[in-house]
């Protein structure tokens, strides 16, 4: 069995989205959201969880079988032939009001923890794993496309309908995580648990393919594993964009600038004897510089 956590880790997650909504504000006409003040896109926290918890019940097989599953998703049940999704709430019940049962088989509670519904009252579990507001490194905006669309309403007739869609050209968006080693006492989280965590951050962005998100591609992922309870901080805010010539409203792909990570690294070097270990991984057109200079890797014994 895999050893619950016991040091602590930050997480920067950078990825790309191209003519797209990378989280839309259902108060709000389902428009992306958008800081006015900076220019920025923001999306939640809950937005990039959804997409692990997503991976992980299409691809890595917790739906609910082999004592593996997610607690936090839509669950359905038959009326005579027909199937209903039900308010997407799950209860203790339906694992026999035993915390630790769903402790060991809900692998997005032991992760990111969350209230658990009991017959009587509720138990609250305080995730290892979280998440700041997502925001784009880069000033973009919000574009209104309309569409129309026809359905067939009887035989040779046609019902017009108009919708309006809100996108946003290109933004690059970061996220600072944590793992809090105390919190995954609690919870039960493993090293297996993050392992798929990290898997599900990645492979989860890549295998995001719904209409709204399709043009989402990860970018940079960085964790720093500590030797004690350490915390930097504000991972995101210390990486900058380099777009030369061009205002950052202009870029449209990865290949319009640089990822600079000087204020970055100059922090990891400061907190070099702190640090057990650093895992990296890009997209190989990702270019990173470092006072000016081509930077490819990142690992404790480079700092």
């Amino acid at each position: 069995m895999s050893e619950i956590i016991k040091n602590r880790s930050e997480i920067l997650f950078l990825y790309d989205i191209e003519n797209a909504n990378p989280n839309g504000d259902p108060l709000n006409e389902n428009r992306p959201r958008f800081d006015s003040e900076s220019s920025t896109v923001l999306v939640t926290d809950v937005r990039l969880k959804r997409t692990i918890r997503d991976y992980w019940f299409e691809y890595k097989g917790y739906n609910g079988k082999d004592g593996k599953d997610v607690f936090v998703r839509e669950t359905t049940y038959k009326e005579g032939d027909k199937e209903y999704i039900k308010d997407g709430k799950r209860r203790a019940k339906d694992f026999e009001e035993q915390v630790d049962n769903i402790l060991n088989t809900c692998i997005d509670i032991r992760v990111f923890g969350g209230v658990i519904p009991l017959s009587k009252a509720s138990i609250t579990k305080i995730g290892p794993v979280q998440f700041q507001m997502g925001r784009s490194l880069n000033k973009t905006e919000i574009i209104e496309e309309q569409g129309t669309g026809a359905f067939a309403s009887g035989d040779k007739k046609t019902q017009a309908t108009f919708r309006t869609e809100f996108k946003v050209p290109y933004a690059i968006i970061g996220f600072n995580g944590i793992i809090n080693e105390k919190s995954a006492q609690y919870s039960h989280m493993t090293e297996q648990d993050k392992g798929l965590l990290l898997e599900g951050i990645w492979e989860g962005t890549k295998n995001l393919i719904s209409r709204s998100k399709f043009g989402q591609t990860p970018l940079f992922l960085l964790t720093i594993d500590y030797k004690e309870p350490t915390y930097i901080g504000n991972l995101r805010q210390r990486v900058k964009l380099n777009t030369g010539d061009k205002n950052e409203l202009q870029i449209r792909t990865v290949e319009d600038y640089e990822l600079d990570v000087t204020g970055l690294v100059d922090e990891l070097k400061k907190h070099k004897d702190k640090i057990s270990n650093i895992h990296f991984k890009k997209d190989s057109r990702v270019k990173i510089i470092y006072n000016g200079k081509p930077f490819e890797k990142f690992s404790k014994d480079e700092l």
